[in-house]
């Protein structure tokens, strides 16, 4: 809905601030609860799918600012003196939960599009955080509670405005437009952090411009061999762990057909390696091949992608770039992979496996965030003539984000991968009755 509003709606004079028809308001939002990915805005009136995106903020269980932070984003914008508010709200957005932030982010940096209209549309900062900011910070619900604990004012309450409520909707107003106009500033280090150079939550711009350095040193030859020794060494271990079974890997529910679990390692690195299994309607080869070299028939997400070097006749350098869900909204830089990576072809000489691990290479500059591969294994296995059981194990760094997102959600986005390689195989091979 945000990119069909960037893209096609900003000249609409008053978007979010008039009002679209509520039976087509109704009709997009069933349309979006009953198939979120294939909905077509094409054609739709602006200001429905504006209003459409008012309720949705409206009508999430708890604020954009998360229900723990959203008093204290008010309480900077009404207590904090102007010139303290900025470095306050940086270090406010630092706490929210990743997902909050991301949200937030890219919420604020299409309401920046908008503002930049400002000629065509008549919608300033000012004007869009009075449409939207009761939606943003919940302030309905914020009264409700507040209210019920001032019960004691009620009556007083309902015959004029509360002083309180007013200071929260003036609050709300001027903080939502101060975050429009400065959403670029808002995502970057206070400037009283210790060391802006370390990599923080939210992958802020100080952290992506120190990622956006030159190409790495020249590697010798002799560590370049070092490398691709310990990525051999290293397979083999995970060629081991990869089958075992027992208490030292833990079950974790994941989607239908697929086999989810996870272990802790016991070494500086508190990121979990997790291990998911599929079942493909796909030969070995095939299977293999459309991990080496047919990456975009199973990876929506595949912005560009190259072999780098050519090591050996199985060992390479791979490099590709993945969007994200807020890069066409100009909220979300790339994120970026740069591999070493081998893999076993014979099934004469063992298991077909495809293994990486992340590394650097001088002719490479990094265009994006780039993520650390500790380690990656693919081991491939066949179940049948026309079948192959597909194990992933890895353990990603995707860099800007918490611990404890890395353990709610990794998982889940390795069981979405499978299932992605396992379904680009659909239309390819399917089994007859003899």
């Amino acid at each position: 809905a945000l990119v069909y509003l960037r893209t096609k709606c900003l000249d609409q004079v008053g978007l979010f601030r008039k009002s679209g028809v509520k039976s087509r308001i109704q009709y997009l939002r069933e349309m979006v609860e009953s198939d979120p990915d294939g909905v077509s805005f094409e054609g739709q009136s602006a200001f429905d799918v504006a209003d459409m995106v008012k309720q949705y903020f409206r009508d999430l269980p708890e604020p954009i600012f998360s229900s723990k932070l959203c008093e204290t984003f008010l309480h900077i914008y009404t207590y904090f003196p102007k010139d303290q508010q900025m470095v306050a709200s940086q270090a406010a957005i630092l706490l929210l939960p990743d997902e909050n932030r991301e949200a937030l982010r890219l919420m604020l940096f299409f309401l920046r599009d908008v503002v930049s209209c400002v000629e065509e549309n008549q919608m300033t900062p000012t004007n869009i955080a009075v449409c939207l900011a009761p939606s943003l910070f919940h302030l309905n619900t914020l009264k409700r509670d507040t209210n019920a604990a001032r019960s004691g004012h009620m009556k007083y309450s309902l015959c004029r405005p509360d002083q309180r409520d007013l200071s929260e909707n003036l609050a709300a107003t001027q903080g939502l437009a101060s975050m429009i106009s400065k959403a670029r500033r808002l995502f970057q280090l206070p400037e009283f952090w210790p060391d802006r150079s370390l990599a923080a939550p939210g992958s802020t711009e100080d952290s992506h411009r120190d990622d956006l350095r030159g190409p790495a040193a020249q590697p010798s030859q002799d560590e370049g061999r070092e490398e691709q020794i310990r990525l051999q060494l290293s397979t083999q271990q995970l060629l081991k762990e990869v089958r075992e079974q027992g208490p030292v890997w833990e079950n974790h529910l994941g989607p239908e057909h697929v086999d989810l679990s996870y272990r802790k390692m016991r070494d500086s690195c508190p990121l979990w390696m997790w291990r998911g299994s599929v079942e493909v309607n796909a030969p070995q080869h095939a299977l293999l091949q459309r991990l080496l070299r047919e990456h975009h028939l199973w990876e929506e997400r595949l912005h560009q992608a190259a072999v780098i070097q050519t090591l050996s006749k199985d060992m390479e350098v791979y490099w590709y770039l993945l969007r994200g869900r807020g890069h066409s909204l100009g909220s979300q830089p790339l994120q970026e992979h740069l591999l070493l990576r081998t893999w076993q072809s014979d099934p004469s000489s063992g298991p077909l496996f495809l293994s990486s691990v992340s590394t650097e290479h001088p002719d490479v500059q990094v265009q994006g965030i780039r993520s650390h591969i500790h380690s990656s294994l693919y081991l491939l296995e066949p179940t049948g003539a026309m079948k192959t059981r597909l194990t992933h194990v890895c353990r990603t760094d995707t860099r800007g984000r918490s611990q404890e997102w890395h353990s709610r959600v990794s998982g889940h986005l390795l069981a979405a991968s499978l299932l992605s390689i396992r379904d680009s195989f659909s239309s390819d091979y399917r089994e007859t009755n003899i």
